[in-house]
């Protein structure tokens, strides 16, 4: 039996890829799964299928990570409405291909935005309740990205570094009060490691 089974579990970034792959499992295992995205659409078509295959008890929130207000946003729609957060999937998060001077500023700080600081605020918000129950666990999904500096994916193999060692620090911090603190870092297909190749990604 899965340790999740009748827990509730939140996951940022569901609607396709690992986020999605993540809601597949935790359901298929028993949990509650609330996800989260930017993407309606695509949220209750998972929604519905998870409901269909297993069972299971979804909650869609709709929110969009570049927004600063959007983690306050989730956090008032679960916790702040007493649903207690078991398991947290920090996934959401996205990359940008191409020079660092020459990618628009906008769309680079806009990366930062949902890779590092709504994680850290989904984080913040949500530990603090973990910790006073002296139970829960969060996976921040990072990357390979995160072991070394890649060219013409500068900024976004900075915040998966930022991502790796605040999950270390956060770990240490958390064993004494039960919950843990895990860092995902799957592999990308390829990194680029030429201008050619990063214009043609």
């Amino acid at each position: 039996m899965s340790e999740w089974k009748d827990k509730t579990t939140l996951v940022t970034g569901a609607s396709y890829g690992i986020g999605e792959a993540f809601a597949r499992r935790l359901a298929a295992d028993g949990a509650n799964v609330i996800i989260t995205a930017r993407s309606r659409d695509r949220l209750d078509a998972l929604a519905n299928e998870l409901r269909s295959q297993f069972g299971a008890n979804v909650t869609v929130i709709e929110a969009d990570l570049a927004r600063p207000s959007a983690p306050e946003e989730i956090f008032r729609a679960t916790e702040g409405s007493g649903v207690h957060i078991d398991l947290l999937v920090n996934n959401a998060g996205f990359g940008a291909v191409g020079d660092f001077a020459d990618l628009p500023l906008a769309r680079q700080l806009e990366m930062i935005q949902v890779n590092v600081t709504a994680l850290v605020a989904l984080s913040h918000l949500f530990l603090q309740a973990m910790v006073g129950r002296r139970a829960g666990a969060i996976i921040q999904v990072a990357s390979t990205a995160s072991f070394q500096g890649v060219p013409y994916s500068s900024i976004y193999s900075a915040t998966k570094a930022f991502i790796l060692n605040f999950s270390e620090g956060l770990w240490a911090e958390c064993r004494e009060y039960g919950v843990r603190v895990l860092a995902l870092c799957p592999g990308a297909q390829q990194f680029p490691v030429s201008r050619k190749e990063a214009e043609n990604s």
